[in-house]
This record gives structure tokens, sequence and C-alpha cells, in this order.
């Protein structure tokens, strides 16, 4: 009998309370950038019941007051599904506090001669699991997230709310590769009407079966299913649960399948490295993959504040280099070929534009409207 190792990861819906807070901080961010590219920008955001509340350091061009600030959030939270004050946070309702105030002088100094905007080491992963040269367990769940929102939007009836976790179990086999899917977990906010039994059957047929009909090739056998496994889900959302800008980096990135340097991504302008060398990795080993030069490959970039060059450039292909080639081939090959300084980086891949908004849905990475996500670079490295 084959034996299986099982590996899981999860995702998140927009309207958990952690995303509603990563929302809100990068469309301060976009609106931002929208009227001054060069905006500095690090806002976080905590969310509760009908309580809003948003601080950080942002120096910028654009307008950021306090009647600005309740905009922004106002409509993100509306935007996410937020509308109902039975909920209790609601755009109507909501209290939204402004904290923001002007970006560290002596940080600044750093990065105003190209420099970091912070120290920190950075990874980025991609594998041939799946077309977007993702891991398919977070895929996966990403795809059941992704479902339940727009099954929400299109058919408000079936009585879905903005609040959801899915997660996914693979089983793979002796030689690394996915063999199919174990067990299958999604958890809903829903309205008060509906029994656990037709939560159940709704999430069956408009979210299980036609994400798995995406990938039939999977289901091999019965597949462990938990809907709702602790019963009923009508308090949700910021009013269920504290939400912090920052708490779902694993969700943010690879499912917990590549390690992670522990930097949070939203609401942080692109000189900060956090953000946008987490970026660069991913596009990095992305365009590796592609090219053909390996068929799982991790980066890692590290950095010092203030300082332009990455002190360290790795890549670990987990012995998938194609023939001939070594991992400190590969490194060097990158090292030749893009400039990995912060100014290098929001050049290649374009990032003084507002498009971190859409980050908040359903991770980072794998979803092909995002510049780091371009395999431009293939055809030169292979």
């Amino acid at each position: 009998m084959a034996e299986f190792s099982l590996f899981t990861s999860e995702s998140v819906g927009e309207g958990h309370p952690d995303k509603v807070a990563d929302a809100v901080s990068d469309a301060v961010l976009d609106h931002c950038l929208s009227a001054d590219p060069m905006s500095r920008v690090a806002c976080e955001t905590l969310v509760t019941t009908n309580l809003c509340v948003v601080a950080g350091e942002v120096t910028t061009g654009a307008e950021l007051n306090s009647d600005v600030i309740d905009r922004i959030a106002r409509a993100v939270i509306a935007d996410i599904g937020y509308d109902d004050k039975a909920l209790m946070f609601s755009a109507a309702d909501v209290e939204v506090r402004n904290y923001v105030h002007a970006q560290s002088a002596h940080i600044a100094m750093g990065v105003d001669t190209g420099g970091a905007g912070d120290q920190g080491m950075m990874f980025g992963y991609a594998c041939d699991e799946t077309p977007e040269l993702m891991p398919l367990p977070i895929a996966i769940a990403h795809r059941l997230t992704r479902r339940q929102a727009e099954v929400r939007r299109a058919h408000p009836g079936l009585g879905f709310r903005p609040d959801a976790k899915s997660q996914v179990t693979m089983a793979y086999d002796s030689a690394g590769r996915p063999h199919h899917i174990d067990t299958l977990v999604f958890s809903t906010q829903h309205d008060e009407n509906l029994s656990l039994e037709d939560v159940k059957a709704i999430v069956e047929e408009h979210l299980f079966a036609p994400v798995l009909a995406e990938v039939a090739e999977l289901v091999t056998g019965d597949i462990v299913r938990h809907i709702n496994p602790t019963g009923l889900f009508v308090i949700g959302g910021p009013h269920g649960d504290t939400g912090l800008t920052g708490r779902k980096i694993i969700v943010d990135t690879y499912g917990g399948y590549a390690r992670h340097g522990g930097g949070a991504f939203s609401g942080k302008d692109p000189t900060k490295v956090d953000r946008s060398a987490a970026y660069a990795a991913r596009y990095l080993a992305k365009n590796v993959v592609k090219a053909g030069l390996a068929s799982r490959c991790e980066i890692q970039l590290a950095y010092a504040i203030g300082v332009a060059q990455p002190v360290s450039v790795r890549v670990d292909t987990w012995g998938t280099a194609a023939k001939g080639l070594t991992d400190l081939d590969i490194a060097a090959k990158l090292n030749a070929t893009v400039d990995l300084t912060p100014a290098g980086i929001i050049k290649m891949l374009d990032l003084r534009r507002p498009i971190y908004r859409d980050t908040a849905r359903n991770g980072h990475f794998g979803h092909a409207a995002f510049p780091w996500e371009n395999t431009d670079l293939a055809e030169q490295l292979a």
C-alpha cells in the first residue's frame, strides 16, 4: 500500500478581521501613491466591534486628514460586504479613528540615499505544481475563499456573510509530488436563519463541487470534509474577533510551504524591503522555474537598513536544478541579470503605483494581475 505524507495550508476570506485590516492599510497606501508616487507609507489598522483604528507613519503629498482616512476606511468596509448594522461592524456605523503621523526623519535619511527602508530577510518561492507556479495546498485553499466571495456577491439570498476560512490537506507521494486531496475544511459566516445542515449543503454545492471539478485529477477517493466544524457561525468578522494588519503572513505567501522572513506586507510602500524584496524574490523564483532551470526554487534576499545592495542572495532548488546547473550558478545568473537594490526592484516591477488594495484578497502571489507574477525574464534566464 502506498504511503503518503500530508501537508496542509489555509486561506482566509476577504471578510476575515485581519484581512479587513490589511485592506484598509493598503487602501490608504494606494490613496497616497495615486497623488504622490514617492509617498512613504507604513500604515497599520486595527478593527473590532464597530471600531476601526488607523495609525502609522506617512510622508506624502496626498491629502490625508481624518476625513480622508474616514472615507477610505468606510469604502473598503462596504466593498468587502459589511453593510448590515446587525453584524456590529458596518460601513455606516463604524467609528474610524486616525492616528497617522509623519515618518521618522532618521529612517528617511537612509532611504533618501537609495538604501533599504529596514533590515531583514525575505523569501520568494515557486514550484511547478500549478500553472501559476504555486504550491497546490495554498492554491486550492485560495480558490475556495475566492469562490465564497463570488458566490456571496452573486447570490446574496444563499446567506453567506463576509468572514470565511478554508484549509486544504494534500497527500504527497514518496517523490514529493502531489497525489490527492486528503482533507478539506471550510468555515463560513452565515445568516442566522440557516441551520448547520443548510450551510453544509450550500458549501458542498457552490464551493466544493466547482473547485474540485477544476482539480479532478486530485480527487482519487473519499475526501474528509469538515464544514463549520464548531457548529453555527453567525457572529463573525471584527465583531467576533479583533483584526490587525500583517497577522496573516503565511496565508499571504505560500501557505507554509516555503520559509518566511517574518515581515508583513500590507500598508507598506515599496521602499520597505519587507514588501518589495519579497515580491522580487517571488518574481525571480517564478522565472527560474518557468525558464526550466529548476522545478522548485526558493530565493532568500537580505538587506541592511540604509544600504542599497542586498547583503546576501541565496538560491535553493532542493536538488531539482537542471542538469549541469548548481544553485550557485543560478544565483550568479540572477545577480548578473537584475538590479536587486530597492530602487532597482521598484523600477523593475513598477511598484510606485496604486496596485496594493487587491493584495488583501486571496494572498499576494499566484495572481496574474500583479507585476511580480510576470515571467518576462524566463527567456533571458533560459
